[in-house]
């Protein structure tokens, strides 16, 4: 498969770089076709967020995970994944410096968001106990699959369901402020459009951006072999902040239209799937469970991400409507744990 692309460092850097402005761009008409969804099944921004856009934006990383794990690269395909949880995270702050009226977890407000959030870290839980316990894979059909990757799909599911039920019945709900913009499905009267074309439209941007995960995860691949790059820093800094765009594009997009809880609930509903972007490269990888395979730099990236969701969620209920820069003392926290997280990473591993 590798023999498609071209082997020269330069035009893998090329295709590289058109495979994630695709990606990015493909981000944009997401946000558009998730809200539009939202509005029209009913189904409300957080669920929508969570599970389709979330799922959506993250087919590119996927993808890249899948293929990296199936080449045996364990390091590139689980760096993927967090990197990609962590970036996606900042983009959040980011997403918020657009966002001028309030800080933008005050203002989105939202049981779900707090639930995804907690589920987020409950999985990233999983892999680092499956990494740090003793070796074990389930094998047969050329596979060897570790315990905690079917776990992981089903509190995957479990927890949606939960979010779901707390978005129809809570049992509590967040303070209304004036700045509060509630997620209230409201269908768009004109908005004539039939719902199969745009399930249709959203389906066919979405495969797109898996045709350009695939790209990256090659590139990826060949771009650690040809530089000497550690797959970690290939993996964590540059496949996963590509694979990553249509987070940030879709949270920008989204906030711009005023769908402030989908925005929220696409970066968390989003890692909380990107978790299963381990369990894939664990089913994808042939040398046994990837979670023994992995080293010191991607499990100080687990716990990076942990620290960094946990901030998330106190921003969420401490609801702080404005701080530095305008974005809340979580936003500049996720900053600072972000670039100091990745220049350990970088320079002292």
């Amino acid at each position: 498969m590798s023999q498609i692309l071209p082997d020269s460092v330069l035009w893998n850097v090329v295709i590289f770089l058109i495979a994630g402005g695709v990606i990015a761009v493909a981000g944009t008409k997401l946000a558009g076709y998730a809200d539009r969804l939202a509005d029209r099944t009913g189904l409300g921004e957080a669920f929508v967020g969570a599970l389709l856009l979330g799922a959506m934006t993250s087919l590119p990383g996927i993808t890249t995970s899948f293929v990296a794990g199936w080449n045996g690269h364990a390091s590139l395909a689980i760096s993927n994944a967090i990197g990609g949880m962590a970036a996606q995270t900042v983009f959040l702050a980011i997403a918020d410096i657009c966002y001028r009226k309030a800080n933008l977890e005050h203002a989105a407000a939202s049981v779900p968001n707090i639930i995804n959030g907690a589920l987020l870290i409950a999985l990233l839980g999983g892999i680092l106990m499956a990494s740090n316990a003793p070796e074990f894979a389930i094998s047969g059909l050329g596979l060897a699959v570790h315990p905690v990757t079917p776990a992981l799909f089903v509190a995957y599911i479990m927890g949606l369901k939960l979010s779901q039920s707390t978005f129809e019945d809570p049992a509590w709900r967040p303070v209304k402020t004036a700045q509060t913009v509630e997620d209230s499905p409201e269908r768009d009267p004109d908005d004539t459009e039939k719902i199969a074309v745009l399930w249709t439209k959203f389906l066919a941007v979405g495969a797109l951006t898996a045709l350009c995960g695939w790209a990256v995860a090659r590139t990826g691949i060949t771009l650690s072999e040809k530089t000497g790059l550690s797959e970690t820093v290939v993996g964590a800094l540059f496949t996963a902040v590509a694979t990553s765009t249509p987070e940030l594009i879709t949270a920008i997009a989204a906030v711009r239209q005023g769908a402030l809880t989908l925005a929220v609930s696409n970066i968390i509903g989003g890692n909380a799937f990107d978790v299963l972007f381990a369990g894939a490269a664990d089913v994808a990888y042939r040398d046994g469970s990837i979670y023994h395979a992995i080293a010191d730099q991607e499990r100080f990236l687990i716990a990076l991400t942990v620290v960094m969701t946990a901030v998330l969620i106190l921003g969420l209920m401490r609801r702080e409507k404005s701080g530095v820069g305008n974005i809340g003392f979580e936003g500049a926290l996720l900053i600072g744990l972000y670039a100091g997280g990745f220049l350990i990473v970088s320079f002292f591993f």
